[in-house]
């Protein structure tokens, strides 16, 4: 339901990184942890599902919107997840 601008403490800019700002270019990132990473925490902490899946929401279209600047590794089965980086 909207609510109203001033019963709001808090109101930030709305503005998403660059890949190059947030992850580790030596390194390949499952979306999940990608996902961890852009909120500034531990890629390998565990989440519960409902958050987790937020997360999901928010990470898969800024990847795709920056889909210049990532690769991927397939993944090594089909029970494990693909793996991304950024491009050399």
């Amino acid at each position: 339901m909207p609510r109203p601008r001033d019963t709001f403490d808090d109101i930030r800019e709305f503005e998403f990184r660059d890949p190059e700002e947030v992850l580790d270019p030596d390194t390949m990132y499952t979306v999940y942890e990608i996902a961890r990473v852009l909120q500034g925490l531990d890629p390998e902490r565990d989440l519960d599902p409902g958050t987790e899946d937020i997360l999901l929401n928010w990470t898969i279209p800024w990847m795709l919107d920056h889909e210049d600047s990532f690769v991927f590794a397939e993944p090594e089965s089909d029970e494990e997840p693909g793996y991304y980086g950024l491009r050399e």
